[in-house]
């Protein structure tokens, strides 16, 4: 049964991983509500290893749709960008090798942290939440004061907040983060490559030979600590742990940053079991998931959750590799702008099902927020005040 359940979870994750606006979460919550003629069944560990290999596959899936479709969600939004200039370049299929990459590397990094990272999780909480308000408001500082273009950098970081604020804070409103950042980085990257781009060069299949072993190494290895921080810390995704590092890494460029891209998702999951298990929190949904169904967790349960992940990983790189050179063979036969187009009307048309008629309007909205830093020829990142400014708020106020 346990390894009917893997199976299961590996299929669903490719499903999840794939497709804009299902995310594991909505699995999860779907399962935790029919868990009473599941559980009897299949039992809780089983259940619960499910939830755990699709969240383990989808974060290795999910830089497929931002590579090659600009779809993205709040794990690989700044990634939308350099992965497609990757993909306009015709090497679509290497942005994807470097996410897998820095996906299966800090897996294993993880696995082999855990031990060491129990006890500092317990010892460490406490004094890293009292300063991560600061840390946050620091970083977003340094970020505008290094554009070239300050004044305009300040005004985007602030109206992205202040819209990112008002919307992650609207009542009764479904998926936010959807059209959110779907505008921000989705819709706005595809409306300035359809207005630029005619047609996508033949997508190549570059060898390994060709990724920088040494950049490579450090992009993993920052991937999964800020895979750690977003784990450990509430509020922090992996998008603003993407910022964070990128401060601290500037010169990986965009080869080490798809391979961060790709560490910080699945470090971030991992490391969440360190949570559970160290402070007994659920860092996110699938996590919290688990613990519904299995109040009782210990640390051999933890441990199977850990192989579980180490097991669906393994099997989600070969897939994502086979997928995306799928992917690449497909892009380079079809007509791009035509492309572009059916993209745009996918998120448009999944907006309203997903987060009705106000997610239409924060479509819009965010959509003309993320054209301006284009426009304006400051850095994208910038946006990601929408994300920053609310978790600023969370731990400051």
């Amino acid at each position: 049964m346990l390894v009917i359940a893997i199976i299961a979870g590996i299929i669903c994750g490719v499903v999840t991983g794939l497709t804009p606006g299902i995310h594991v979460n909505l699995i999860s919550a779907t399962l935790v509500s029919v868990s009473p003629i599941i559980i009897p069944i299949a039992g809780v560990l089983p259940a619960c290893c499910f939830i755990i290999a699709m969240a383990t596959t989808h974060s290795f899936l999910d830089a497929l749709p931002s590579v090659f479709l600009g779809a993205p969600e709040a794990a690989t939004a700044l990634g939308v960008l350099p992965g497609h200039r990757y993909l306009l370049k015709g090497q679509g299929l290497m942005a994807v090798k470097l996410t897998i990459i820095g996906s299966l590397g800090s897996l294993i990094l993880s696995g082999l942290l855990f031990p060491f990272l129990l006890p500092l999780v317990a010892w460490g909480y406490p004094y890293l939440q009292s300063v991560i308000g600061y840390l946050l408001a620091a970083i977003a500082l340094f970020m505008i004061l290094r554009d070239r273009k300050m004044l305009w950098a300040g005004f985007i970081f602030l109206l992205s907040g202040l819209l990112g604020y008002l919307v992650l804070n609207l009542p009764g409103l479904e998926n936010p983060l959807f059209p959110l950042l779907s505008g921000l980085f989705g819709v706005a990257t595809l409306l300035i490559s359809l207005n630029e781009s005619s047609s996508l060069p033949p997508q190549q299949d570059l060898p390994y030979t060709d990724v920088d072993g040494k950049r490579t190494l450090q992009a993993f290895g920052s991937g999964t600590f800020s895979g750690f921080i977003t784990a450990v810390l509430p509020g922090i995704g992996a998008a603003t742990a993407a910022v964070l590092s990128m401060q601290i890494t500037r010169k990986l460029g965009d080869h080490g940053f798809m391979v961060l891209m790709g560490g910080i998702g699945t470090a971030n999951f991992v490391l969440s079991l360190v949570t559970l298990q160290a402070l007994g929190k659920a860092r996110n949904g699938a996590l919290v998931a688990v613990k519904t169904l299995f109040e009782g967790v210990q640390l051999s349960h933890i441990l199977v959750f850990l192989c579980t992940a180490m097991v669906a990983g393994g099997v989600a790189a070969v897939l994502a590799l086979r997928l995306g050179r799928s992917f690449a063979k497909l892009m380079s036969r079809l007509p791009y702008k035509t492309v572009l187009l059916c993209v745009i009307g996918l998120i448009i048309l999944l907006t309203p099902v997903l987060s009705g008629v106000v997610g239409v309007l924060i479509l819009v909205t965010s959509t003309a927020v993320g054209l301006l830093p284009a426009i304006k020829k400051v850095s994208r990142t910038q946006a990601m005040g929408c994300l920053l400014v609310p978790v600023m708020v969370y731990f400051l106020l």
